[in-house]
């Protein structure tokens, strides 16, 4: 670590492209924690919803998107993501969406050899964490 290495603050906010205050406070929290003092904590992100905040989800998700107001059965990540923003007031972008359903086993399906527009595609569950498998 270039604090053990005696590192001057300027020369460290320069190479990691840093305020010298940023090493500063890294500095400090480095003397009192250690290495522990500093280990990143990782991006606080969305906080995940519960597992009753997900049956409710998938109560949403079976009634089906006409029961949402879309005009017709195919559940797209865009409309689920504007149910989880209605039905927990947070918004997630649709890349996100799609990983919280898939971090609770969802996933995309679609009725094979059928290619229609019109098409019933829906999300489904196939594993315990959503109470199915």
């Amino acid at each position: 670590m270039r604090f053990e290495a005696g590192g001057e603050n300027r020369e460290i906010a320069a190479m990691l492209r840093v305020s010298e205050r940023s090493v500063e406070r890294w500095r400090r929290q480095w003397r009192e924690g250690g290495h522990a003092g500093v280990a990143s904590m990782g991006s606080p992100g969305r906080p995940r919803p519960s597992d009753a905040q997900m049956a409710g989800l998938e109560r949403e998700l079976e009634r089906g998107p006409l029961a949402q107001g879309w005009a017709d059965q195919r559940w797209t990540p865009a409309r689920v993501k504007t149910a989880i923003g209605r039905l927990f007031i947070v918004s997630y972008t649709v890349e996100g969406t799609w990983r919280l359903l898939r971090r609770y086993g969802w996933s995309w399906q679609q009725p094979r050899g059928v290619r229609s527009s019109v098409t019933t595609t829906r999300w489904s569950c196939g594993n315990e964490r959503c109470g199915r498998g």
